[in-house]
């Protein structure tokens, strides 16, 4: 009976469906972060105007997206606005566009902080050398940012790997939705298969995961070293 159960995963395609499912995953995450990155270096740059209109602005902004669970944004951009609006919207580039609404806000905090932690005499001795603002901020600046910012930046995406198993609750055929469905359809021949897709789906995070959880160590102790 248990070697039935373990035999669902190779039963058919079920594997290259599971595949499948977590090329998916990973290709929301990808499209997602990489939309972040541009908009959240943008939205961190606007983060540090003096303006205190613009600096209230992006606080809401900010605490709207870490109060609010990313489920509840999804069903409220997939089953509201849609239906709100008459749009018609995969469930696929709803779950894009909230993790883009996420992660541009992660991202804009972690820009605005490696920004601002820059030395202002960094700028000063730009300046002194006769580079122009923009030349200080192009070549002294941002070469700094960026370096600073890239371990939080496999951090997010992680994160965001992780946190596109709620998709499935709004339709998408992702490796959860495929895994549920395997399951299923073999509820009656093998109604303890769970245990090991989940645990299939668990190795298929793991693999995609563990790696970038090393390079963000490792990239933290370079930076330190």
């Amino acid at each position: 009976m248990q070697l039935l159960e373990i035999n669902v995963l190779l039963k058919g395609n079920n594997i290259l469906r599971l595949i499948s499912g977590m090329w998916i995953t990973i290709r929301i995450a990808v499209i997602a972060m990489i939309l972040s990155i541009i908009l959240g270096t943008v939205f961190g740059l606007i983060m540090t105007s003096k303006s205190k209109i613009i600096k209230v602005i992006c606080r809401i902004y900010l605490e709207i997206v870490r109060i609010m669970p990313q489920l509840v944004l999804l069903f409220i951009v997939y089953f509201g606005f849609t239906k709100m609006f008459g749009i018609s919207m995969s469930g696929e580039t709803a779950a894009i566009g909230v993790f883009t609404f996420w992660g541009c806000a992660e991202m804009g905090d972690l820009v605005r902080s490696a920004y601002i932690s820059i030395p202002k005499h960094q700028r000063e001795s730009g300046l002194a050398l006769g580079l122009t603002r923009v030349q200080t901020a192009v070549y002294i600046i941002i070469p700094q940012t960026i370096r600073m910012l890239v371990p939080s930046i496999v951090s997010l995406f992680t994160r965001m790997v992780k946190t596109t198993s709620l998709v499935a609750l709004i339709g998408v055929v992702e490796v959860v939705k495929v895994g549920k469905q395997i399951i299923d359809a073999n509820r009656f021949v093998a109604p303890k298969s769970a245990i090991y897709v989940y645990g299939a789906i668990f190795i298929m995070y793991f693999i995609v995961c563990y790696p970038m959880s090393k390079l963000q160590v490792y990239l933290e102790k370079k930076m330190k070293g």
